[in-house]
């Protein structure tokens, strides 16, 4: 018996001993046939068996099987494939999107992810949708992309600042702009000098995707740097084969959106001479009809100082009309953008290259930017568990400018200039003596230059282990070094310089900023049911900011111009700043059955920036989804193809402040003639993290066989422990302390909505539409405190409990009094009675720089070879203070010239008018009051495209693998009431967090046309 058992086991044994020779391991990448992304956690299944494996982060895996077994790959929002192992070992997978709206691949916080799989809010843009849209710097491509993300140049001045909100603000103290992540590394976004814009060293043509991290459950994993969102940006890599050449070349011209209309020579005069009347007659003079009166009369100083500003020029004949707005703008304004890029490398080694010339000539006079850039990434597959990479970015930028915009000298001032000026005397100089109430800044273009330049070397490596399929380690390490010189000169002829002989200033800046990033991501599926992944890590971050600074004056000729020059040095100054982070952070993703989702994540920060007793800070988020429609009762539903709900609950933190507020500090003194030291701020152990609270619940669906596709979210952000600078009692010896207090909120609504209108085999329509609203409200403040009033007289920006942060504050203005052409106010709130004295009027909110709702809407259009596109960009129910209204739209209040809707006043008892009789030097209407408020609404036709792609049978002709022609244009129509020059705007020299949506001779958005030409080889 014990023989034949024997023989038994070992047949047994023999067969099964035969069956597992056959099996052999299998390994291979899953790649999405719509972009080549590799997809993470897609289901790999032997048919007819319960064995299987999931891919990892890379998109590839290992799994043992027969060659006569077959493989199932199958991922929400793909089409599923199978393939028979044979006598292969390897398998390269390309799965065709099935949901675009599921399959897409989005970059999350150390890692990737596709969009079904998302539970958080992430808005997706990739780099190609805005290659060729002509700015400098990549922010101001984003406008109308992406719902809940409002884009705001500052000016149109160019390569100076672009403020952007995601779901509105949340700081009033604090920073308010999003964290930027290039390739996992933060990056350097703001301290540099004056208003450049150090996102402006990044050549967006290198850049392969955008996600911008909305929610809590997105961006909870960067922690105590993510409440005001995430933007992640990835840049292009090499692809295994041949290598690809692409060259692309760009030119254009630009011209301002829109000018604003003020009085010719002849309107001038008569307005000033009615002005100055008009107050004769109220203090009882009459020097037209009793020539006794005019040696006393504001007639006579209007005619000596029409005379003085007239020069050696007849104003009475009119020989002088000059168009100082016009003097303002640069003709020969225009865009030069080429770029060069080759890909490729083999199965081990791969690597994409650049480089790139931007230039802008702006659209004001000595306004230029230009950007020299390279980039340089490399990867390379040591072993099948090792790989290493690198990548490389240096950029050189200019920006030549004539002045920022400070209060009263920049190019568009130049239109408070009378018209009756010329603008050079009788030997050709330019007209400096007399002029109106302000500086003739033309001579600044003649005798003054301001350059500043920056040098950029953002540079990563990092080295990724697979310690088998299921686990990985990697570690980046990353550099980000800006160096940045500021040379100013103003010569004797120019107001800085006059008095002085010339004033020279060189101010030099060095900002070393280093990261790393160190994390596992741990990958496994159960029963093929089970879907999860881990990641865990650590990352640590320190920027250390050196700032120099030396001034000198007296310079012997206006053509030395460096401070060596210099007679006499005037001021010399250097400090040394610096921050660190520590961070913890983890991340667990889990999908049941492909339907049912779960992310939990936290991280551990610790900042530099706070008290000791305050200095870290756990910011945890959590999130849900459902894939409904892959239940039984609707998988198949053509008519509703796609349901998903999701919500997330989460916390994230709010470092940017001060590096220093925290500490008692210190500063140089002098008694006595003996050097000391002197408190200069009062310290708070306590100083923490602002800490935001966000729910977000969200609807993503597909009609019609996802023709109609589409994303609903509601969010209710909460921001506690606002870092505020409030008053202390001064017995402390301090007026102010920096302290956690305060909160505000932001709700919102957000909506995205893709179409396919139309698809045949030579033409398609494709429309893509956000809407998003955001409220925005300040719930608390300090102790007893209910506001923070205006601090600037100018304007009206201030802090109210209830309303939304900036809101305007000020009197009401009430129109004209028709009797006697008085300016009147709403005596209060109640709005029923005026009066014509301004400081009897009581200050009420009169107005909102917040936008209530953005929009934007782009259709693709393709036909054969033909493709279009057009993109209309939408901001409405914010306000517009014109800071520079009291000054050239002031009905002749001084020498100003004024804007032509000043000649509407009233001149004659029962006129109906919104503008107040003309009065010299009396002020009869020109204070700071809602006058000078307009609603800042706008629609904009942002960018239009129209390319044709070159026919193959050319292509083969002309040796090319691709060849596009395209125009190009920007800003090309702006429908507003806004009275002043362009409604995007916010007054560079003025801006904050606070001091909003304010006009103060600022420089409109550039219009562009532009020609270009995309070959690849």
């Amino acid at each position: 018996m014990s023989k034949y058992l024997l023989i038994l086991f070992g047949l047994l044994f023999f067969c099964a001993w035969a069956a597992n020779a056959q099996n052999r391991q299998i390994t291979g990448t899953v790649v999405s046939g719509e972009d080549d992304f590799p997809l993470p956690g897609v289901n790999i299944r032997i048919d007819g068996t319960v064995r299987g494996t999931i891919t990892d982060i890379d998109g590839s895996f290992t799994i043992q099987a027969a060659p006569t077994e077959t493989l199932l790959f199958s991922y929400i929002g793909f089409m599923s494939q199978e393939a028979l192992v044979g006598d292969r070992t390897t398998f390269d997978i390309t799965l065709q999107v099935d949901a675009r709206s599921l399959g897409e691949v989005i970059v999350v916080g150390y890692g990737s992810i596709t969009k079904g799989d998302l539970t958080g809010n992430v808005a997706s843009l990739k780099g190609g949708d805005i290659q060729n849209v002509p700015v400098p710097t990549f922010q101001e491509a984003l406008q109308g992309r992406m719902a809940g993300v409002f884009v705001e140049s500052s000016s149109g001045k160019v390569g100076e600042g672009v403020k952007i909100r995601v779901r509105g603000a949340t700081s009033i103290s604090g920073g308010n702009e999003p964290l930027y992540v290039i390739d996992g590394i933060p990056m350097t976004s703001d301290g540099t000098i004056g208003y450049s814009n150090p996102l402006s060293d990044i050549n967006f043509a290198d850049i392969e995707s955008f996600e911008v991290l909305k929610d809590a459950s997105a961006a909870a994993i960067y922690g105590a740097r993510a409440s005001n969102g995430v933007v992640l940006i990835t840049t292009k890599s090499g692809t295994a084969g041949k290598t690809k050449f692409n060259v692309g070349i760009q030119r254009g011209v630009s011209s301002p959106t829109r000018k604003n209309e003020f009085l010719n020579a002849g309107q001038y005069v008569e307005l000033m001479r009615e002005s100055g009347y008009n107050v004769d007659l109220s203090a009882g003079i009459d020097p037209i009809n009793n020539p006794a009166d005019y040696e006393e009369s504001q007639l006579e100083f209007v005619e000596n100082r029409l005379t003085r500003h007239a020069g050696h020029s007849n104003w009475r004949e009119g020989e002088t009309d000059t168009d100082w707005q016009d003097q303002a703008f640069n003709p020969g304004a225009g865009v030069l953008n080429v770029n060069f890029s080759a890909s490729g490398g083999d199965e081990k080694t791969r690597f994409y290259f650049s480089s790139a010339l931007d230039q802008q000539d702006g659209i004001m006079i000595r306004n230029k930017f230009q950007r020299i850039s390279g980039r340089l990434n490399l990867d390379h597959k040591v072993s099948d568990n090792f790989t290493i990479g690198a990548n490389f970015s240096l950029s050189r930028t200019t920006t030549t400018k004539l002045a920022d915009d400070n209060q009263f000298n920049n190019p568009i001032q130049l239109v408070a200039l009378a018209p009756i000026t010329p603008i050079r005397d009788l030997d050709g100089n330019l007209y400096d003596r007399p002029t109106t109430t302000y500086y003739n800044n033309l001579i600044d273009s003649e005798n003054a230059e301001w350059l500043t330049t920056n040098f950029r070397n953002i540079t990563s490596i990092f080295g990724e282990y697979k310690f088998n399929n299921d686990l990985r380690f990697r570690s980046d390490f990353a550099v980000d070094v800006l160096n940045q010189n500021d040379d100013r000169y103003f010569g004797s002829r120019t107001n800085s310089g006059l008095a002085v002989s010339g004033f020279g200033s060189s101010r030099w800046l060095r900002t070393f900023n280093y990261n790393t990033n160190n994390y596992f991501t741990y990958t496994k599926n159960f029963a093929l049911r089970h879907n999860f992944e881990a990641v865990a890590g650590m990352a640590f971050q320190r920027s250390d900011t050196d700032y120099t600074r030396v001034d000198g004056q007296e310079f012997p000729l206006d053509d030395l111009r460096k401070l060596q020059a210099a007679a006499n040095i005037v001021l010399g100054e250097s400090t040394l700043n610096n921050f660190s982070f520590l961070s913890y952070f983890s991340r667990i993703n889990y999908k049941l059955d492909d339907k049912y989702l779960m992310t939990l994540s936290g991280r551990y920060d610790a900042s530099s920036r706070f008290g000791p007793n305050k200095r870290y800070g756990f910011f945890p988020a959590a999130s849900v989804g459902w894939l409904v429609s892959e239940e039984e009762f609707l998988k198949g539903n053509n008519t509703l193809s796609l349901l998903k709900v999701r919500g997330s609950y989460g916390s994230t933190g709010n470092a940017e402040i001060g590096n220093y507020a925290h500490y008692g500090l210190y500063g140089s003194a002098s008694y006595n003639l003996q050097p000391g030291l002197q408190p200069t701020q009062i310290a708070n152990p306590n100083l923490t993290w602002e800490r935001t609270n966000q729910l977000n619940l969200g609807i993503e669906f597909g009609l019609f066989d996802d023709k109609i596709t589409g994303e609903i979210d509601v969010y209710d952000k909460i921001t506690n422990d606002l870092l505020l600078e409030v008053p202390i009692p001064s017995t402390s010896g301090f007026i102010t302390q920096f302290q956690n207090i305060g909160r505000m909120q932001n709700t919102g609504f957000e909506l995205v909505l893709n179409s396919t209108n139309y698809v045949s085999q030579d033409f398609s329509w494709r429309t893509s539409l956000n809407f998003a609203r955001n409220v925005n409200r300040v719930r608390a403040l300090g102790p007893n405190q209910t506001s923070i009033p205006p601090s600037n007289s100018r304007f009206l920006n201030g802090v109210f409990i209830g309303e939304s942060i900036g809101a305007f504050y000020g009197q009401k203005y009430a129109g004209v009094d028709p009797a006697n052409g008085d300016a009147l106010y709403y005596l209060d709130e109640t709005l029923t009675e005026t009066t014509n004295d301004f400081d009897e009027a009581q200050r009420m909110i009169v107005g909102d720089p917040n936008p209530a709702f953005i929009a934007g809407i782009n259709n693709i259009i393709t036909y054969k070879n033909i493709d279009a596109s057009f993109l209309f960009q939408g901001v409405f129910g914010n306000d517009i203070y014109q800071g520079g209204g009291g000054f050239y739209s002031a009905n002749g209040d001084w020498f100003d010239n004024s804007t032509a809707d000043q000649f509407n006043r009233w001149r004659n008892p029962g006129d109906i008018t919104n503008i107040p009789q003309a009065r010299l030097n009396s002020c009869n209407g020109c204070n700071a009051s809602s006058r000078y408020i307009s609603d800042g609404s706008y629609v904009r036709l942002k960018t239009l495209s129209i390319g044709y792609n070159l026919p193959n049978s050319w292509l083969e002709k002309m040796k090319l693998s691709s060849a596009r022609i395209y125009f190009m244009g920007q800003n090309l129509l702006t429908f507003t009431n806004y009275t002043g020059w362009d409604p995007e705007v916010n007054a560079d020299y003025l801006a904050d967090n606070v001091f909003q949506g304010n006009d103060f001779y600022s420089a409109p958005q550039a219009k562009t046309f532009s020609l270009g030409i995309n070959a690849g080889f």
